[in-house]
Formats: structure tokens, C-alpha cells, sequence
């Protein structure tokens, strides 16, 4: 590799691993302006989402700038190919956050809605898809992102019982709707926020190993439960 290459290449990596760190604590300080009842936390956090988008337009152009002036292949264009797409990804997810601040910031002007569900799980699980798809990428680990890949089905799950929570909840206290819709909304948020780290993961799996697993049939899904079966039995 051109030693001008692998120094673009270097730095891409620093920039991209720079805003994940940038959204990872956006979606722990989302959560926790929830968990707080911070509302001035809350408000913070709407008000930075600037920074991550400018961030993802400079790594777009440093993408494209590398893509024009050295025309890489091989493993060097997967690896900005999958960094264009984990960009963007990022992006959403730091949007996702902001979402949630915002339903964090209506939640902490109204009284605390007993029975409703409990997020934190949730968010801790959604939280860790999203550090083990960046672990992922730190170190370039095909089984790291065949775990995230795999740990999606439990947050879907989560989601759909969630759903049936509220919605039963609104049958039976009608008067704290607006609270319980604005609740399954940050359900809905965080488990795009997983579906988000998932896409990171196969990216990193297409980086890895040259092989586009995203809309795999399910005979893939098996094998990823069974790998994790495997994995758990030698443990």
C-alpha cells in the first residue's frame, strides 16, 4: 500500500472511530436525562446533533477524496466502502438519541407513570450492541459482529412486548396517554438504534471478509444462532 494511502487510510479510521465515541454518549446521556429526569441534560443533547452531522460530512468528503485521488482496491476500497455506510449509520443513531432527549425533555415536565416499562434494560442491551459493533471495527472481528448481528432478535422481542405493555396501559389510564405514547416511542428509538448497530456489524463482517451478509435468507440467521450456541458451550 502507497505510504500516502495508508496514512489517509489511518487517519479515516481515527475519524470514524472519533464519532462513535461522539454518539455513543449521546445515546448513554439520552437514556440518562430519562433516567434523571434531567430535562436541562435533555435539552443539551438536542442541541449538539450539529456536531455529529458536520462530522459525517467530513468523512463523507474524505471518503470521496481517497476514492478520487488513489483509487483504491481490495481490502482498502471495502474499508471505505463499509466506512461510507457505518458514516451514515452513525448518523441516524446520534439522531435516534436526539429523538429520545426529546421525548426525555416532555417526559421530565409530567409526573412519573407508574407501571409503565422499564427501559433501562433495553437501553443497556441496545447501548451494548452498539460498543460491540465499534469493538467490531476497532479490531476488525467477524465474530464481535456476528454477536451484535445475532443479539438483535432479543431487542425486537423487547419491542413487540413493549407495544402490547402500552397499549394495554392506554385501555386502563387513558389520562397518561400522552406519557405512554411518548414511553413506546424511545422503545421504538432504541430498537432502531440496535437495528442500526446490526447494520454496523455486517459492515464490518463485508470489510472483514469480503462477503455482503445483509438480507441473508434465514438459513444464515441459524447459522448465527448456532455459532453463538457453539460459542456458549465451549465457554
Amino acid at each position: 500500500m502507497p505510504m500516502h494511502l495508508q496514512r489517509e487510510i489511518e487517519n479515516l479510521k481515527t475519524e470514524i472511530l472519533t464519532l462513535g465515541a461522539i454518539v455513543e454518549q449521546r445515546v448513554r446521556e439520552s437514556i440518562l436525562a430519562i433516567e434523571k429526569h434531567d430535562e436541562s441534560l435533555a435539552k443539551k443533547i438536542i442541541d449538539k446533533d450539529i456536531e455529529i452531522d458536520r462530522k459525517e460530512v467530513e468523512i463523507e468528503e474524505t471518503c470521496l477524496k481517497i476514492l478520487a485521488l488513489h483509487q483504491p482496491v481490495a481490502i482498502d476500497l471495502r474499508f471505505i466502502i463499509a466506512v461510507l455506510k457505518i458514516n451514515n449509520d452513525l448518523e441516524r443513531i446520534g439522531d435516534l438519541a436526539v429523538n429520545i432527549a426529546e421525548r426525555g425533555a416532555f417526559l421530565c415536565t409530567q409526573p412519573p407513570v407508574y407501571g409503565a416499562f422499564n427501559f433501562i434494560d433495553m437501553a443497556a442491551k441496545a447501548q451494548k450492541m452498539l460498543k460491540q459493533s465499534l469493538d467490531a471495527l476497532v479490531n476488525l472481528s467477524a465474530e464481535t459482529a456476528r454477536d451484535v448481528c445475532t443479539a438483535d432478535d432479543e431487542i425486537d422481542a423487547m419491542n413487540r412486548q413493549v407495544y402490547i405493555l402500552i397499549q394495554n396501559m392506554i385501555h386502563t389510564n387513558p389520562d397518561q396517554t400522552e406519557c405512554l405514547v411518548h414511553l413506546l416511542s424511545v422503545s421504538r428509538h432504541l430498537e432502531r438504534i440496535a437495528d442500526h448497530a446490526t447494520n454496523i456489524a455486517e459492515d464490518v463482517l463485508y470489510m472483514v471478509e469480503g462477503e455482503i451478509v445483509r438480507h441473508k435468507t434465514e438459513k444464515y440467521q441459524a447459522n448465527l444462532t448456532k455459532n453463538k450456541l457453539k460459542k456458549n458451550k465451549k465457554s
